[in-house]
């Protein structure tokens, strides 16, 4: 617990002569409705910040909602009034006489900065209640994330596919040199080859990215997953952890792709994510009467800490068709009503729906939340254009 009458009196100090409207502050009969925006509001910090500010910290009277308004406190700077509104393009300080009253906005807007600035640490214990509490919205990224996976995929199956048109083919090349006439064979699939493989690992990637972020939304939505601190514990977590709280592994088809996936992800992105090195000693060679001799760990950690194994190398083609079977499984699983909520339609996922047994209730029928999903979308659209 913090000591909020300080944070309150920092504030304060901050802002000072700011304070709420009262009945010796200068303002026209109609300034509610003909309030005009200042330049010097667009400056404002985050709106969010600047409510909590005025409504939780200083309780400042809040006019409430009106036509394009989502919040609106009218104040008091020096005998003359002023409104702090959340409107549809912003947050901002709105004055009578914009130009008349340019000046103040500015200052104003600098108090309200300041005051904010001063009071991190208030900002960081609202945050810390939210989580605990369970009483916040999780961010979703899983378009944006898939689109990079998709174009990936895309630019690996360009490159396959040319390396397969010309695989075995050869090119002679002539040339001439001080000592006379050369002739080279070109190996016309070498270069696709060598692309395809480079593409398929940044496809790979993308994928265990993509599927990070991912599985956090599915264990919130169809596996109930609601208490705060757990999903931030969850967000921290190994993706071997992700998978099996967001998945099911009741079924023989859930458990084989984890275990094929899961060596993916050890013994091929693991080692590309740490530079080619691998974490394990990947990189490590001895000496030997057999020459340098690869010392490789085994991400099976049996009795033997250290194994002699070959280079790293795979079929990256496998590898892809394995990653668009489980894509293609998550959409026809179980899976498919929460793919359409969090990755179709990109919603946040809201956890008070997740504790009232609301996700869990519509991830069992595919219609019931691709009606949801339409409700709770234009609801965020009448929200973003403040038609109340």
């Amino acid at each position: 617990m913090i000591d909020i009458d300080k944070y309150k009196t920092i504030a304060l100090e901050r802002l000072s002569p700011i304070k709420p409207i009262d009945d010796k502050t200068i303002a026209k009969k109609d300034f509610l409705f003909s309030a005009v925006r200042s330049d010097s509001g667009r400056k404002l910090t985050d709106y969010y910040l600047v409510y909590f500010l005025f409504a939780d910290l200083l309780g400042f009277k809040n006019l409430g909602q009106f036509e394009k308004i989502a919040w609106s406190f009218p104040i008091d700077y020096n005998g003359k009034a002023f409104l702090i509104e959340h409107r549809k393009f912003g947050v901002g300080v709105f004055v009578q006489d914009k130009e008349k009253d340019e000046v103040m906005a500015e200052e104003i807007t600098k108090k309200i900065n300041s005051a904010i600035k001063s009071i991190k640490k208030y900002y960081d214990y609202i945050a810390e209640q939210a989580v605990l509490s369970s009483k916040f919205n999780v961010v979703n990224n899983n378009r944006q994330l898939f689109q990079r996976f998709d174009y990936l995929l895309k630019l690996y199956k360009e490159e396959y596919n040319k390396y397969i048109d010309n695989k075995g083919k050869t090119e002679k090349i002539t040339g001439k040199s001080e000592y006379g006439e050369y002739m080279t064979i070109k190996s016309l699939d070498f270069e696709f080859k060598q692309n395809s493989n480079w593409l398929a690992i940044s496809c790979i990637e993308s994928f265990f990215s993509w599927t990070e972020h991912l599985f956090i939304h599915l264990a919130i939505i169809q596996n109930g997953l609601c208490d705060g601190e757990k999903i931030s514990t969850l967000i921290g977590d190994e993706w071997k952890k992700k998978f099996k709280t967001a998945i099911s592994m009741e079924s023989k088809e859930s458990q084989q792709f984890y275990n094929e996936l899961i060596i993916v992800r050890q013994q091929l992105r693991n080692f590309i994510a740490h530079g080619s090195f691998g974490k394990d000693g990947n990189a490590f060679r001895f000496h030997s009467g057999a020459g340098a001799v690869p010392v490789i760990m085994s991400h099976k950690r049996k009795k033997n800490k250290f194994s002699l194994q070959g280079t790293l190398s795979f079929n990256e083609q496998s590898v892809i068709d394995l990653i668009e079977r489980f894509v293609e499984f998550l959409w026809n699983s179980e899976s498919g009503p929460a793919m359409h909520y969090t990755q179709k339609c990109s919603l946040p996922t809201i956890l008070s729906y997740a504790s009232d047994g609301t996700y869990e209730t519509l991830s069992k029928e595919m219609d019931l939340m691709v009606e949801f999903s339409e409700k709770i979308i234009h609801d965020f659209d009448t929200a973003a254009n403040m038609d109340w």
